[in-house]
């Protein structure tokens, strides 16, 4: 005899319609307009500048602090009468030069590592060598090789730029999946064509946090330089523009010149980078 499981009983509850039920509470409009992060960054910044102007005013001495007016006064002025602007040229100018052969140096050494044993222990031993170098370290050697000009500068960001990046790109082409890479062999590319149509769409975060880290590097190396280079050639971007403005005491526009630096930097990374992340890796989910 088998033994049959109980029937229960069935049952049907009444559900209430779902226009008498409040599924949300609307967030208050403060609230709301809390949750834009340009507003939150808008309040930092009005906050820091605030505190700027009250400890300029406290200080009471120009010489050492002038105040957020008055460093902004400065800062317009050059820029109406062309100072600022043709600081900046020259600066980037410079920049764009240095960072691209550093960047081009740091796909072909990625590409050589990931490709050969070589490649891989030339690279592991020169990123151990020369990452912890101090680009600026290197300007005496670049006066002398190269002279009091340009291809100085050039030689120093071209250093910052191509062991950070290929290091970067370097840990972004191990991480591609075992899966894309037989696909590409499977598909007969080898060498650069490898490189080009696998790797680089894969690792493309990596290498894009490796440029944003280049950026940095160049900019900040590039200003330091400047600083310098600018005092024994009688020429230089802005920062030239800082060390002479300080020579002569003109505290305001040293900190107009530091607002310009601040300024480029958001600049390129809330333009350039942000934007090419946005149309990119954010565009195909590789990146949130």
């Amino acid at each position: 005899m088998t033994m049959q499981p109980p029937i229960r009983p069935e049952y049907q509850f009444e559900l209430a319609p779902i226009d008498r039920l409040t599924l949300i509470n609307p967030l208050p409009w403060y609230s709301r307009l809390w949750t834009q992060t340009w507003l939150r960054k808008s309040v930092i910044l009005f906050v820091l500048i605030l505190l700027w102007e009250a400890a300029a005013r406290w200080q009471n001495n120009d010489l050492l602090l002038p105040g957020f007016i008055q460093t902004m006064t400065a800062f317009f002025q050059d820029i109406a009468n062309g100072v600022l602007p043709a600081k900046v040229a020259i600066s980037l100018s410079t920049l764009i030069k240095g960072y691209l052969i550093g960047t081009v140096l740091a796909l072909l050494f990625s590409s050589l590592a990931v490709s050969t044993q070589l490649g891989r222990d030339c690279l592991s031993t020169l990123t151990s060598m020369f990452n912890p170098l101090p680009a600026i370290a290197l300007l005496p050697l670049a006066l002398l090789w190269f002279g009091l000009g340009e291809n100085s500068l050039v030689f120093v960001l071209a250093h910052s730029v191509m062991w950070p990046m290929a290091v970067n790109t370097y840990t972004g082409f191990l991480g591609v999946s075992d899966t894309l890479r037989m696909t590409g062999r499977n598909y007969g590319l080898r060498g650069l064509r490898y490189v080009w149509y696998i790797l680089i769409p894969a690792a493309l975060p990596s290498i894009l946090s490796g440029l944003k880290l280049g950026w940095a590097f160049a900019w900040r190396t590039l200003i330091a330089a400047e600083l310098v280079f600018g005092a024994s050639s009688g020429k230089g971007g802005l920062g030239w523009y800082i060390y002479q403005n300080r020579n002569e005491l003109y505290t305001d526009h040293v900190f107009a010149g530091l607002i310009s630096v601040i300024l480029i930097g958001l600049l390129v990374e809330g333009l350039i980078f942000s934007s090419l992340e946005r149309i990119t890796v954010k565009r195909w989910g590789m990146q949130r």
